[in-house]
């Protein structure tokens, strides 16, 4: 199978898996799949990669996965700006500024708002914002395109 094929189905089926199983399982005769765990994509997590279930292990898997992808950012940086913007708090919301009033909050470790989620997610995390390596790695994939590096964030972005 060609690559484009191969890459098209691997998106539909990441799609298919955030709108749940019932629609996976629907479809997937349309990408080819024979069984529900084809459509179902592996997600990193700090666990899958080896390290543990906390601020630590998030911040060193999302810096894997940030390697992997060409993603610029350090421990440090990381850390930083988690701990400006949310304390370490993965289920951390802002729903009182600008962008909480416009119905879109800042969410996660790196309070990062929906729309910027979406554009900046990095294949092969999770699709939910408050995911500590899929927030992390998607804020730092945003910040990487706006300042360079999470490294050189030193306030609200």
């Amino acid at each position: 199978m060609p690559a484009a094929a191969q890459h098209r189905r691997k998106r539909i089926a990441r799609k298919l898996a955030v709108l749940g199983t019932g629609a996976a399982v629907l479809a997937l005769p349309l990408i080819g799949a024979t069984s529900a765990s084809a459509a179902t994509p592996t997600v990193t997590t700090a666990a899958s990669l080896g390290y543990a279930n906390n601020l630590d292990g998030w911040i060193r898997a999302s810096l894997q996965v940030m390697a992997q992808h060409g993603i610029p950012g350090s421990y440090d940086g990381i850390h930083r700006n988690i701990m400006r913007e949310s304390s370490g708090n993965q289920y951390a919301i802002n729903n009182w500024d600008s962008n909480a009033a416009a119905g879109t909050p800042s969410k996660g470790l790196l309070q990062v708002i929906d729309p910027t989620f979406q554009a900046y997610h990095v294949a092969g995390t999770s699709y939910d914002p408050y995911d500590p390596v899929a927030n992390i790695t998607a804020a730092c994939h945003y910040a990487a395109h706006r300042y360079g590096s999470i490294d050189n964030v030193f306030g609200a972005y």
